[in-house]
């Protein structure tokens, strides 16, 4: 709210008053209020002080005013009236008091030169303009002047006067020469300030005759110019071939010769000058020197530093300009001119003066009747200015006097003004280099409070932020203002809000309950009024989703998402801008509703994706980059450098890489002479790198091409380089991988691996094959053969070693020396077979072999190793012959023993020994006999249960299919199941080994049972087979339950039980697919084979096994354990002979420690004393049945 301050009765002192805060009513632009307010007149426009004219157009001086009523206008001209009405030709604009002055019909603008000024009056008061002065613009021609031709010695220096005429404004001057081309200029030809065209020393090129100066007057767009001048210079040469034609010989010997000489100025003369500026205004300083060589200038400040960023070098240094001069830049200047020989200086002393500037320029002063009030005019200068005033354009002191005004220098101060005291006061600042004229009124007005803000305005804002509802107001007093909230709110106040000077109530943060009508009321001594505004607080537009920054591959696709939220009654708006910019015209771009999509992604789509929301209220963006990836440009410019036999400097220039950093550049090679065409990898380099030295190969043609790398692919290759031809010069290197084998028991095969391609390093490559038999001193066999790799010695002993050596040569000499290797001539069959085979049982499975080596002559090649033949003659138990499929183990290198796994219990085997070399087998030794002791049975074959009573169930069963032994006893282990799926008591029944029935009895009716059957033999036990079978239900209870299931609850209730055991059907399958099982089964796992353990022997190797014979029984996967069949029937597996049934496969490997063993045993069957889980899914009858 703003309040009054008025000066105290008693007046204490005039410092005291002038040190309060006085506040001034201000009106406000409102245009309905101005046409009602009276007011005092404003000057709006004027034309400037100094006002220079075309003398071919009229003259228009401006002074346009504005006020209430209108105001009219007086003209005064060099400080008299100026009556408008007596000259023809002058005419004021209507409703302006601009005049216009018509010299276009025979009128001379000379003739209205002058100092103009206007006057607006109304009943308020009366404003003035400046002082105008009106000169004509002037361009005079240049006077008429003979022109000497100026005649230069060269070196000499050499000014060219322009000397133009004096016009207004001042014109600017150029030299050009005849064609009206500008003479250029440099350090030692330039142009000066003052228009002079300056030479530090004159060459003969200088030698013109069209040095034209030109004087360009803007104002009138016209240009004079001055006649051409003649410049002739004269070289030492040729002024002392003419002195020589053309005088005698007095001892003149001619021009003297071309010297240097140190610096001297043309401009300023002397060693010092002085320079007056203006504040404000551009500085320029000026030092123009002659010397030879040409002088360079250097300017510095003494005691100072030249103004940072406010100094700028011209005319090559030669001058110094500095532009918004203040005083702080008066001192003084040195330009040094300085050349080989020596320098000079000139010292400008600068002083920067001022015309008056504003400090406070006097504002309009709006009271009230009975307020107080000042009008301040301060101003500065230098020097500094008088200030004197003015009311109504009539010096203050011999105007009416007003009793409530008091002028104190630059302050006039009001008290208890009244209407009368209206009027509009004129400061005037003025020093000797210019002055400043203001014009502010005071005008008193007696108004009751008005409210400028329209009636029921609507503010809708964002939450969140500033609301600012508006209450302009006037009158005079300044009204009181005060807001309500609501028809019958009471008066706002407090920290929520903030009450401006102007009316305006600012709530800081508006919350959505901000929204509601305001009422703001103005009162002053003259009345009341009230006005009501409404405010509308909405919910912020917010991007929830924002467009992501995207990596994507030169012609892929990409989306950007923008997913906003807004208030339901704003209708917001999405734009999407690229770079700030509008999105470019393409078909690629299309805009969905909350995205953005971008077709086959090109180069040019690089950049930064902007989705801006806009609605009526406010505006959000979001902001994403998208980078434009793939792979690089293919590097350029491949030069070869550094060009050795052996080496070669590679470099080039990287292509664009796309933006995905180059990674590696590989450098790839073609021989033109061999492949040409084909290109083969050499090396690859760093990213960073673009040079490479290259080791080369003699006798290869040449080029390379380079492919650039990153994350996205390889460029294409580059261009090829030029051809580098290297030279040839004898191999490097011999054939590698060169061996000796017999392929016949007499001959001597040597092979080797030929040189490659430019491995030769000339032309003509052969290889020099040696061989001589070791250890007898023989002299080495030497042939030498084409490019080929085998040669065969033939007619050597059988199995002998040899040194053999292989060497390459070419048309220009040999290899290096090779190396020796080590050979044997061709392999025979063994001629002797393993004597003295023993057989050792170590268990009814497994046997160790043991044998005498044969000689090592006997051998007659490699010794390979032993192998052992051997084969099932009949099983023990059984007592009958099958078909004899005979098995090998090999056992590599020298042994003398080996282990036999798989073997079958209770069965008798043959075996035979032969000793293997690189040609085949030896001899077999003679068959041993052995047997193996018995081992416990293979589970039943099958389990059949069946005629299930009341009490009794049937139960039947097959013999094992592997015995194994002889059978001793069955054992039939059962216990019942409950509903639950709880195991009961476990019952068990030895049964002889000839019954293959038996009939159980005593039974629960509708009970399930869970059997374990195995049988025995004197070793132990073996694997069992299980089944379950379940009794039938008693006949009465069957009526019962079918008279109950008759009923609708019953049939309700085993809907409901029948749908929960179906849940737990499938929850159980679930558990026991993952591996759920009885803990019987866990027992049952525990449970070894005692006949199959592992056993250790430290010097022992299980041989390589193989059988003689394909049989697809032999290649079954070992049984993990028996299944029961859809009929309950536990079946025979197919197999009885193979060891698959112990390993992984006819062709494993074995240790001699009997590590093995392990493996091959199968599972069993846990013990089912243990177990309390079933094997099987519950049956829902007998779950039925247990409820009932």
């Amino acid at each position: 709210m703003m309040t009054k301050k008025t000066i105290s009765a008693s007046r204490a002192s005039l410092i005291l008053f002038l040190c309060q805060m006085i506040t001034a009513l201000e009106v406000p632009l409102d245009p309905i209020l101005l046409k009602e307010l009276s007011q005092p007149p404003t000057i709006t426009q004027q034309s400037p002080k100094d006002y220079i004219v075309d003398p071919r157009e009229n003259i228009v001086i401006q002074c346009e005013a504005k006020g209430k009523p209108p105001p009219s206008f007086s003209w005064t001209r060099n400080g008299t009236h100026f009556d408008i009405d007596k000259d023809a030709r002058v005419t004021v604009k209507p409703n302006s008091g601009t005049l216009v002055i018509n010299i276009m019909n025979g009128g001379k603008a000379e003739a209205y030169e002058g100092v103009y000024q206007c006057t607006a009056r109304n009943e308020r008061g009366a404003a003035i303009s400046n002082n105008i002065v009106i000169r004509p613009s002037r361009s005079p021609l240049w006077t008429k002047e003979k022109v000497e031709p100026k005649h230069v010695r060269e070196g000499d220096p050499l000014v060219l006067h322009c000397s133009p005429p004096v016009g207004l404004p001042p014109p600017i001057i150029f030299w050009m020469d005849n064609s009206f081309q500008r003479l250029p200029q440099n350090e030692r030809v330039s142009q000066g300030l003052n228009g002079d065209l300056y030479f530090s020393n004159v060459k003969p090129e200088d030698t013109r005759e069209d040095y034209i100066c030109y004087a360009r007057f803007n104002h009138t767009q016209t240009i004079q110019q001055k006649q051409p001048i003649s410049v002739k210079v004269f070289s030492m040469d040729s002024l002392n071939e003419t002195i020589s034609a053309n005088l005698s010989d007095t001892g003149f010997y001619g021009a003297k010769p071309l010297t240097e000489r140190r610096p001297t100025l043309l401009t300023p003369v002397g060693s010092t000058s002085n320079k007056v500026e203006l504040r404000g205004n551009v500085l320029l300083l000026e030092c123009i020197a002659e010397g030879l060589p040409t002088p360079v200038i250097r300017w510095i400040k003494e005691g100072g530093e030249l103004p940072i960023n406010r100094t700028f070098f011209e005319n090559f240094k030669k001058t110094l300009k500095i532009i918004e001069v203040s005083e702080a830049d008066s001192g003084k200047y040195k330009c040094v001119a300085r050349n080989p020989l020596g320098s000079t200086h000139h010292t400008i002393t600068v002083t920067v003066k001022a015309a008056p500037y504003w400090i406070t320029a006097p504002r309009n002063l709006v009271l009230s009747p009975g307020e107080d009030g000042t009008l301040i005019c301060r101003a500065n200068g230098n020097p500094k200015p008088n200030i004197s005033w003015l009311t109504n354009g009539v010096p203050i002191a011999i105007a009416p006097e007003d009793p409530s005004r008091k002028v104190d220098g630059d302050t006039i101060i009001f008290s208890d003004v009244q209407e009368r005291s209206s009027a509009v006061y004129q400061c005037n600042a003025s020093n000797e280099y210019g002055y400043l004229l203001a014009n502010a009124f005071v005008n008193v007005l007696a108004e009751p409070p008005r409210i400028l803000t329209p009636a029921n305005k609507l503010y809708q804002i964002i939450a969140n932020n500033p609301a600012l509802l508006d209450c302009a107001f006037f009158g005079s007093p300044v009204p009181e203002i005060e807001w309500f909230k609501g028809v019958k709110g009471s008066i706002l106040h407090g920290d929520l809000y903030v009450f401006h000077d102007n009316g305006t109530l600012e709530i800081p943060v508006a919350q959505k309950d901000s929204t509601g009508t305001y009422t703001c009321v103005a009162r002053n001594k003259l009345g009341k009024v009230q006005n009501e505004v409404h405010l509308e607080v909405k919910d912020p537009t917010m991007i929830i989703k924002q467009p992501e920054y995207k990596i994507i591959q030169k012609g892929g696709q990409v989306s950007f998402e923008c997913t906003i939220k807004h208030d339901r009654t704003l209708m917001p708006t999405i734009t999407w801008l690229k770079d700030n910019g509008e999105l470019p015209v393409d078909e690629r771009f299309i805009i969905h509703k909350d995205s953005l999509a971008i077709m086959n992604v090109t180069d040019k789509d690089d950049g930064t994706y902007t989705c801006v929301a806009n609605t009526t209220l406010d505006s959000v963006s979001a902001s994403a980059v998208l980078t434009v990836v793939d792979r690089p440009d293919p590097p350029f410019d491949l030069e070869l450098t550094d060009q050795l036999e052996r080496s070669i400097q590679l470099s080039w220039i990287p292509g664009y890489d796309n933006n995905s950093p180059i990674t590696n550049f590989v450098i790839e090679y073609e021989d033109g002479m061999r492949e040409p065409g084909v290109w083969h990898y050499q090396t690859e380099v760093h990213g960073t790198q673009t040079t490479v030295q290259l080791k080369l190969s003699p006798y290869v043609n040449y080029s390379f091409r380079v492919i650039a790398v990153n994350e996205i692919g390889r460029s294409q290759p580059s261009e090829a380089s030029e051809q580098y031809l290297t030279k040839a010069a004898k191999p490097d290197e011999n054939p590698s991988g060169v061996q000796g084998i017999g392929s016949e028991p007499d001959n001597l095969v040597i092979i080797w691996e030929p040189l490659k391609g430019f491995q030769s390093n000339g032309p003509g490559l052969q290889y020099k094959v040696s061989w001589r038999q070791k250890d007898v001193g023989d002299e080495w066999t030497s042939v030498i053969v084409a490019n080929v790799s085998k040669y065969i010695v033939s007619g050597t002993p059988t199995f002998v070693p040899y040194e053999i050596k292989v060497q390459a040569l070419n048309d220009l000499g040999y290899a290096p020396e090779p190396a020796e290797v080590i050979g044997h001539s061709g392999e025979d069959l063994p001629m002797v077979a393993p004597g003295n085979v023993q057989v050792h049982i170590v268990n009814s499975t497994l046997a160790k072999v043991h044998w005498d080596p044969v000689p090592l002559k006997t051998v007659r090649g490699h010794l390979q190793g032993y192998r052992i033949y051997y084969w099932k003659v009949q099983s023990l138990s059984k007592r009958r012959r099958r078909h004899v499929e005979k098995k090998i183990l090999t056992f590599s290198g020298n042994k003398t023993h080996g282990m036999l796994p798989g073997l079958e219990p209770y069965s008798s085997y043959k075996l035979n020994v032969r000793v293997v070399n690189g040609k085949g087998e030896g001899p077999a030794s003679p068959d041993k006999l052995f047997k193996t002791p018995e081992g416990v049975p293979s589970s039943p074959s099958f389990l059949k249960i069946s005629n299930p009573t009341l009490d009794s169930l049937t139960l039947e069963w097959g013999p094992p299919t592997h015995p194994n032994g002889v059978l001793i006893a069955y054992t039939l282990k059962f216990q019942p199941i409950n509903s639950t799926h709880e195991l009961g008591p476990l019952i068990e029944i030895r049964i002889p080994a000839n019954e293959t029935s038996l009939i159980l009895s005593n039974l629960n009716y509708s009970t399930r049972y869970k059997f374990y059957f195995y049988a025995q033999t004197s070793v132990g036990s073996g694997s069992q087979i299980t089944e379950e079978a379940v009794t039938i239900m008693d006949e009465a209870m069957a009526s019962r339950q079918v008279d109950i299931a008759t009923q609708g609850w019953f049939i309700g209730l085993m809907c409901a039980v029948a749908l929960l055991i179906l849940i737990l059907l499938i929850v159980c399958f679930i558990r026991r697919n993952k591996g759920g099982k009885y803990p019987v089964k866990e027992k049952e796992d525990a449970h070894a084979d005692p006949e199959i353990q592992p056993m250790k022997e430290d010097d022992g190797t299980f041989g390589e096994y193989r059988s003689l014979e394909s049989d697809a029984e032999d290649h079954k996967p070992l049984k993990k354990g028996s299944r029961t069949p859809s009929d309950r029937t536990v079946k025979k597996e197919d197999s009885d002979d193979s060891l698959v049934d112990y390993g992984e496969g006819v062709n494993g490997q074995f240790n001699e420690d009997g590590s093995f063993i392990g493996q091959y045993s199968g599972k069993k069957e846990k013990e089912p004393a243990e177990g309390n889980e079933s094997s099987e899914a519950p049956s829902p009858v007998n779950a039925m049945n247990s409820f009932v």
